[in-house]
């Protein structure tokens, strides 16, 4: 049943739930010290700025590819622009404010193309990628709760594979940061973001004639609480707020490792055993596996990013969740989500992790993670059809989902 909330109603219950972030901040701070405690903030402000932009990878990729629309696809240039400007001087020199600091540069193999490929086909038909299907979810999205089920469901069954997708052929991890310097890594992203970005002036022109104009904004009308923000508001706080992530927690932002240890720790409450599984016996892994779920930085983020949204979407009056599913949207659902975790798990990250995080800590990892992930969302394109009555298209807004 819909919720359909007053101005007044929606102050208090923002309220409340900023309440509830507050509390759990600070229950989390006092047990496992300040820096997770203050990272479940930076989440709630990650899922403010995914709401209130609207700020979507997947949807931004399906417009380009069905219609040649590009202010998606170029804000996501200006972001990724931004990160690696903060990333690389503070990844080159080892230490960010005297506390040391690494990125996600990870191997590139056939689990990274085949994974990101299979993450890509799962943007489409589950409705969003890890980021959209968490500020979605938690702006009252029931369907990509379904999703966000399933996210889990395949990132479990990924990790059970994961050591037979690493025998597989691959190339050891390749830093541009390492190869070029911080300097020459920046020049050379920049010119592939700003390559990037003229493809899309051009595709979009050669289609419509002229870019499509974005959505004005008066900095004056006071919609910083409420929204909307535009996209390249947008974009410059996850950069920025990737950044805060990579001073506080020493690595940038991640979703869905977070996503295999829920799953994990459900299964073992089952009385399922996934400790002698190769992925659970990463140092790493092994230690969050043993240890609370509320000791984990992702999770903690990860539940930030939900309340975050819920606050912003309360604030904006729109949180209004709706349990009238239809089948075959359901089973695109229940099938993207599958697809999403699995092809994280192999992919070493999602659209977060591997492309956004890992181009802002110079992995070339990302790249690949970029062009496979762009492929399968081409497929999941032409897959739509079957599962929305809808199509492939969306409003000029570009929107989470």
């Amino acid at each position: 049943m819909a919720i359909a909330m007053g101005a007044k109603r929606s102050g208090q219950i923002s309220l409340i739930l900023g309440a509830l972030l507050l509390v759990g901040a600070l229950l989390v701070g006092l047990a496992y010290g300040a820096r997770p405690g203050l990272l479940m903030i930076v989440g709630a402000l990650l899922g403010v700025s995914l709401y209130h932009a609207a700020f979507g990878f997947t949807a931004a990729w399906r417009v380009f590819i069905s219609e040649r629309r590009g202010r998606g696809l170029r804000a996501q240039m200006v972001m990724l622009a931004i990160a690696v400007l903060l990333f690389f001087p503070a990844l080159g020199a080892g230490t960010l404010w005297g506390e040391d600091v690494t990125g996600f540069v990870s191997p590139i193999g056939v689990s990274v193309v085949f994974g990101a490929f299979l993450f890509g086909i799962g943007m489409q038909l589950g409705g969003g990628c890890a980021s959209g299907t968490l500020f979605t979810a938690g702006g009252g999205n029931a369907r990509m709760m379904i999703t966000l089920l399933f996210f889990i469901v395949g990132s479990v069954i990924g990790s059970a594979h994961f050591s037979w997708w690493m025998a597989l052929p691959a190339f050891q991890p390749v830093s541009l940061v390492q190869t070029f310097g911080a300097g020459g890594g920046i020049a050379v992203s920049l010119a592939l973001f700003a390559a990037i970005a003229a493809f899309t002036v051009l595709m979009e022109k050669r289609r419509h004639g002229q870019l499509e104009e974005a959505p004005r904004f008066d900095l004056h009308d006071h919609r910083w609480l409420t929204g909307p923000w535009p996209l390249l508001l947008g974009a410059v706080a996850l950069a920025l707020l990737n950044f805060v992530t990579l001073a506080l927690a020493g690595r940038p932002w991640g979703i869905t490792s977070a996503f295999a240890l829920w799953g994990a720790k459900g299964y073992e409450l089952l009385g399922g055993d996934v400790s002698a599984w190769g992925y659970w016996q990463a140092p790493g892994n092994a230690a969050a596996l043993r240890a609370s779920v509320w000791s984990d930085i992702t999770t903690v983020m990860n539940v930030g990013i939900i309340l975050g949204a819920m606050i912003a979407a309360t604030l904006a009056g729109r949180f209004a969740p709706s349990f009238r599913i239809p089948l075959r949207s359901l089973v695109a659902a229940v099938v993207g989500g599958l697809l999403l975790g699995y092809g994280a798990r192999l992919a070493f990250g999602c659209n977060i992790g591997a492309y956004f995080s890992g181009i802002a800590s110079g992995s070339l990892h990302g790249w690949v993670w970029l062009v496979a992930g762009f492929a399968g969302n081409m497929v999941g394109v032409r897959l739509r059809p079957f599962f929305f009555s809808d199509g492939p298209s969306q409003p000029a807004r570009v929107k989470g989902s």
